[in-house]
């Protein structure tokens, strides 16, 4: 039995997913687990993106990111790590000490009514190369999903109104996108309602789309949060050096080095610079 850590750094055991959500993730390509989050830590979260939005000096420079703050902790929110033990980590890797999968980007999309981001990408993951992160794989049993996005809706979330969009199943098609899928309105397309405090699941090898934003009440919060396994890198960046250090052990190896010798991580923080 390959150990993984029991907790996470929080001292919270993982969240294990269900038999149907397995079966919804590996047959959909995504997953929406609703209200995650009590209604006090959304809003302590959503508090910190408007600030990082509109006010972006009153936070310190280390916390100013989508996983600064109190966004620190979706990281590895027990469900998270409960979703990346099953579909992205690779356990010979893990340790009781450290996760088996890395966090590698995150963003904050904070769009208010009439922003549009309608761009179809993605799909046919399952016949891409090795070496390209944005990959499915599968056998009975088991899945590896590559390329994945763990989402925090912070604010509700209305059918239809601007949640993001997928092309279900995609992620194993053999054959191009239709294009009747470059209207929005193709019955192809589908999404999601949610509470505020939910979390939304999917692998990049599904095609999939941002959307107009069309409710007039309330702004779409959302973070993204992008998950590898830990011996893959796909995107540059980095958390603030300061902001890293401040983390417990454990979450810290969510950033560590890909390199790997003697089925082992090896190796230091990389140099980069701070981000903005």
């Amino acid at each position: 039995m390959i150990p993984l850590p029991e907790t996470n750094a929080e001292g919270l055991p993982p969240v294990e997913l269900t038999e149907e959500q397995k079966y919804l993730l590996d047959t959909k390509g995504w997953l929406l687990v609703p209200g995650a989050l009590s209604e006090g830590e959304a809003a302590e979260m959503r508090d910190h993106c408007y600030r990082l939005q509109r006010d972006r000096e009153s936070v310190p420079l280390p916390q100013r990111s989508p996983i600064g703050g109190p966004c620190q902790k979706l990281t590895d929110h027990p469900v998270v790590v409960g979703f990346m033990n099953e579909f992205v980590a690779h356990p010979p890797l893990a340790t009781p000490d450290g996760y088996g999968f890395r966090l590698e980007n995150s963003f904050l999309a904070l769009r208010t009514e009439g922003h549009d981001n309608f761009r179809p990408h993605g799909g046919g993951g399952m016949f891409n190369f090795p070496g390209n992160s944005h990959t499915y794989h599968c056998r009975p049993g088991a899945v590896s999903s590559g390329l994945t996005r763990a989402v925090w809706e912070l604010n509700p979330v209305e059918h239809g109104t601007g949640g993001t969009m997928f092309l279900t199943g995609s992620h194993k098609a053999a054959f191009k996108r239709p294009p009747s899928t470059d209207d929005r309105d193709s019955p192809l397309w589908e999404t999601y309602a949610c509470p505020a405090g939910s979390v939304l699941f999917f692998t990049e090898a599904l095609c999939h789309t941002g959307a107009k934003w069309t409710n007039p009440e309330w702004d779409r919060v959302a973070v993204f949060n992008c998950y590898n396994t830990v011996n893959a890198k796909w995107h540059e960046w980095q958390p603030h050096p300061e902001l890293l250090e401040d983390m417990p052990p454990l979450r810290r190896t969510l950033f560590r080095s890909v390199h790997c010798q003697n089925n082992a991580v090896v190796g230091s923080q990389e140099s980069v610079e701070p981000q903005p």
